[in-house]
């Protein structure tokens, strides 16, 4: 795989931080959809004591623990970024002057157990900043299989595990509507802000209802929606809606035509 030189300086950096096991390359340049300006995410995964001394001297280190037991912790950083003529089509190498890269730390025995358990086929979900319906901790797993080995050795990832399938239909088909009652109630009062909230979460729910049903890992929120095929509830939220009450029931409206297409086309 080639890297431009900035980003496999760092790479090379990573590896070496003692405790690290692997550093991978994920988000939308491991799963397909970037382009030459999409940032740069290398997952650092490490086991027991990690020494961040190497990532520090290149920006601010947000320690093992800082961002939940899910995001873990890690670093946003900015590096300059070399311009290589004429990449072949298969290259990573990017012609901006600027790299803006993402070093995502995760624990391996973290990462190991809910791994496990989503095999197993149990989840949780936890609340974390940018996400609107939460983050599933198989979302780990998730990550392990769609990202591209760049140092250090780490076991394949299989696909999504089919007794997993079933609890999340359950969790995340329970959670749609709820939400959407919930925007209901906030219409009738006249709160636009927690309406909205809401009947967004709600969306996020079917989404994630949708994906899991077909077997489909995602990483997070940013395609969700369109991943799920619901990209036509996005003109839903164009508008502002000035019978918010009947906005909802629009909403979920749209929601109910769209599982029902997806249980056809099963």
């Amino acid at each position: 795989m080639q890297l431009p030189e900035p980003i496999a300086e760092l790479v090379d950096a990573l590896a070496a931080m003692p405790g690290v096991v692997a550093v991978v390359l994920g988000g939308s340049r491991a799963a397909g959809p970037a382009d030459a300006a999409s940032d740069w995410d290398l997952g650092v995964y490490y086991r027991g004591a990690l020494d961040t001394a190497a990532l520090a001297a290149r920006g601010t280190v947000h320690p093992p623990g800082s961002w939940g037991r899910i995001m873990n912790g890690g670093a946003w950083l900015l590096i300059p970024g070399g311009r290589t003529p004429s990449p072949p089509p298969d290259s990573l190498c990017s012609s901006i002057p600027g790299m803006k890269v993402d070093v995502l730390l995760r624990d391996l025995d973290v990462v190991d157990h809910w791994s496990a358990r989503a095999i197993e086929g149990y989840f949780e979900v936890d609340c974390l900043l940018g996400y609107v319906a939460g983050i599933p901790t198989y979302s780990l797993m998730a990550e392990r299989a769609i990202a591209r080995l760049l140092r250090g050795s780490l076991p394949p990832v299989g696909g999504f595990p089919e007794r997993l399938v079933e609890p999340a239909l359950a969790r995340w088909r329970f959670s749609s509507p709820f939400s959407l009652e919930q925007a209901r109630t906030r219409a009738v009062r006249g709160d636009r802000i927690g309406m909205l909230g809401h009947a967004a979460r709600a969306v996020l729910e079917q989404a994630h209802a949708v994906v899991c049903e077909r077997r489909i890992w995602v990483l997070n929120e940013k395609r969700l929606v369109d991943t799920a095929g619901l990209a036509d509830v996005q003109a839903l939220f164009a508008a502002a809606p000035v019978d918010l009450v009947a906005w909802v029931g629009t909403v979920e409206r749209a929601l109910q035509r769209a599982a029902g297409s997806a249980v056809s086309r099963d």
